[in-house]
This record gives C-alpha cells, structure tokens and sequence, in this order.
C-alpha cells in the first residue's frame, strides 16, 4: 500500500513497442503498413472494427515496423501485435498540434466527438468503452463525476496519477463541462485518503476565479468493495440508485475514470491519442512494487525486470492484468501494457483446495446485485437451461465478490461468468 506514497517512475526507454492488432471489443482489423516501413509517433497505421464503431490504430514512437509477433493481451487471450523498433526520435504525425486557448474555447460537443472518435479514446479505467459514443447521448447533463475511488486492492496508479497531474485532470474536467454546459463535477475519492484529499481542495482553491474551475469538488466516498461501480459511486455521491439496464445520463449524470480525464486533456489540447499511461505493477511475486508512467506497448518483462525482477523465482508464479478481483488471469508475464491495462499483479502461487459448498451464504450475502452465485453455479454444472436463465446472472457484475469470501474456495465467479454467456447463447 506504501507505494502510493512514492512518484512513479518515468520510463519511456523500450527499444521495441507493441501495438495491438486486435483488442477485447475489435475482433478484426485492417492496417495500413508493410513491414520495413518508417512510422512516425500516433501515426495511424490501421483501423480496428468492432461490432458497432471502428478504431484508428496508432502507433506510440517513431521508428521501424519490424513484423508481427504474438503476445497475451489483457483480455488473457493470445493475440496479433505490430512490432515497432523505438528511434527514440519522437518524430510526431503531422495532425498532433497544440490547439489555442480560444480555438478550444469555441469547440461544440459535436466537435469533440470527432476529436476523441479520431484519438480513439477510450475508458482507461479498464472498461474500454469508446468515450466519443458516450459524448452523443442527447439527454441533458447536469453533473460530471470522475471516478478516482481505485476501489481495488493493490491498484494505487490513479492515486499517484492524481497527486502527479492535477492540472490535467482538470483541465479534461473543464472540457467536459463545456461540451455539456454542465453545472457540477465531482471527482470522487475514498475517505481514508487524506493525503489526496488536502491535495485537491488546495489545488482546487486555486480555480475559484475561473467560471467552470470553482465548480468542481473533491467528493470522499466510503472505503468499501465495490464503491467503484458506477452504480455505487453515483448512489454514494447523488443519492439516485440505477435500476438494471438504466444509464446515468437519464438523470443528467455523465462519469468518467480519472485517468479518462487526462488522455480527454491530450485529445482535446493537443490532437493526441493516448500513447503513455500511468500503471501499476506489484505483488508479492516482485521485489520491489512500482508504480510507472509508461509509454503504450511497452513489455511487461521489460518492467517486470526494472522492479528487481521476481521474488522467490523459484516459486510458481500467477499474473493478473488488471485488479485481483476483476482482471484477467494470464499463464506467463509474456504480455504488453496497452492504453487500458491499470496494473500487472504477480503473486506467489499458493495451491487451495476446493471443498465441498457448506451452504454458508457468504456469497449471498457479499452479492452487491442480490444475486444468488452458489445457485447459479449448480445450475452451470446441472446444465439447467430454464432455472440458469432464472436466477438472472446477466446482472452480474464479475466483481469476484462471491470467489473472495467463498469459505470452501470455489471459483464462485468463474461459474456465474459461464451462467453469463450460456444467457447469452440462449
């Protein structure tokens, strides 16, 4: 936890990077280059088509396109990247160029939109929801809130983000605010941190004489899993609760991850797709947990040994990329950090044994959507088509609540994701 008490450090030294050809919401692609050609830093080098948008690819360095190679992607699937040896003479596309003052001044929402639709912004929280789509909504928005609640265990990068970058992080609030003509914007952290908290109300002090700047606020949620969830923190902070399938902006509330904010501040500024983000990588598994500012592609075998290398190398090792209790769970420290991944864990393995359910109700009890997990799993494992669809598990929200306070170690979650895409087939 002390690590979120040290600045991160800057490494943006990789001779190679690696560029996704595909991601977890585009499944097919199209690019542009051959290998052997020269590229130039956020030049776009291809197109990714997802079910209901497409992406520009950008590259995050100037230098050579090698050829392909194969890597784990945080979705923990195997998948196609684009090799780029660094010239390390960061030679940007010529579209990256500073907009003024007053040409941001008079951008429209509709500006925007074509703005982060073009830099491929996405939610870098980790859900990697495409933000232009989210900019469209035609409802009326009265109150911005940026989520900066972490509410995982380990994960402390949007911490130091925070404490780092304040400036950033305000000015992408205060674009956010224009493009909505919103009122209010909260940014909203845990109670028990005080340091961030002194930090932000001084800072914020600063902005009481601009007209957007003196409406955004520091709001201290509760220090609980998952306050994080967009429901809960939109409870915690307004009072209204959204029912299943409801979106926020049907009560004039937009939100958005703090770290969202920062690559908006480039996108807008500057013409920038995201090509560096703050992460964290630690765990027992590593000598010495870090958190980084990284340039996107970098390898996390290359950061993995800038941390001290392994502890324990003879130990088996588990690697998780994202939050213990939401992430993907990979077989080997042979991937890439890409603009959504928040943090690598590697932990030591330790081998539980399964037991049999004693009918405890832990799950039940620990479900924020009331579902009922230990059913849902015995319904999986009966291939019950009818009771499966039942017992609801679309409302899921893969929190991992269920497997953590499972009293017998059962991979509670596993199974309700499994009950998920059976709902969906069905």
């Amino acid at each position: 936890g002390l690590i979120r008490e040290l600045p991160s450090l800057r490494y943006t030294d990789a001779k190679y990077l690696y560029i996704g050809v595909t991601n977890a919401r585009c499944d097919k692609s199209e690019i542009y280059i051959n290998p052997g050609d020269h590229v130039k830093c956020c030049q776009i080098v291809g197109k990714r088509f997802g079910k209901f948008f497409e992406q520009p690819i950008h590259t995050s360095c100037s230098g050579t396109f090698i050829g392909y190679e194969e890597h784990y992607h945080r979705s923990g699937k195997l998948v196609k990247y684009m090799k780029i040896e660094n010239d390390f003479k960061d030679e940007y596309a010529e579209y990256v160029k500073e907009r003024t003052p007053e040409e941001i001044a008079k951008l429209t929402k509709d500006d925007m939109v074509e703005i982060l639709k073009n830099c491929a912004l996405v939610g870098l929280g980790g859900s990697s929801f495409p933000t232009y789509i989210k900019f469209q909504t035609n409802e009326k928005i009265d109150t911005v809130l940026i989520n900066g609640i972490e509410c995982e265990p380990y994960i402390t990068a949007d911490h130091r983000l925070m404490m780092e970058f304040p400036k950033r992080i305000v000015t992408g609030i205060k674009y956010v605010m224009q493009a909505f003509n919103a009122k209010k914007a909260y940014i909203v952290i845990k109670r028990k941190y005080s340091d961030l908290a002194e930090m932000w109300n001084e800072y914020l002090r600063r902005e009481e004489n601009d007209p957007l700047g003196k409406n955004i606020e520091i709001f201290r949620t509760p220090d609980f899993y998952p306050q994080g969830w967009e429901v809960e923190m939109i409870h915690a902070v307004t009072g209204i609760r959204l029912k299943p399938g409801e979106l926020p902006t049907k009560y004039g509330i937009i939100n958005f991850n703090v770290s969202t904010m920062v690559g908006l501040y480039k996108a807008i500024r500057y013409n920038m797709p995201v090509i560096k983000r703050d992460i964290t990588i630690t765990g027992d598994g590593i000598k010495y947990p870090t958190n980084f500012r990284v340039t996107c592609g970098t390898s996390v075998r290359e950061l993995i040994e800038k941390c001290g290398g392994y502890s324990h190398p003879e130990m088996e090792k588990i690697f998780i990329l994202g939050g213990p209790m939401m992430g993907a769970s990979l077989p080997s420290d042979d991937t890439i950090i890409t603009k959504t991944v928040t943090s690598v864990i590697v932990l030591n393995k330790t081998n539980y044994k399964e037991e049999q359910c004693v009918r405890c109700g832990s799950c039940v009890l620990s479900c924020p959507q009331g579902l009922l997990p230990v059913d849902i799993m015995n319904a999986v494992k009966a291939v019950d088509k009818e009771k499966i669809k039942a017992l609801n598990p679309l409302k899921c929200i893969e929190c991992g609540l269920c497997t953590y306070s499972c009293t017998s170690k059962l991979k509670v979650t596993d199974y309700v994701r499994r009950a998920k895409l059976l709902a969906k087939l069905w």
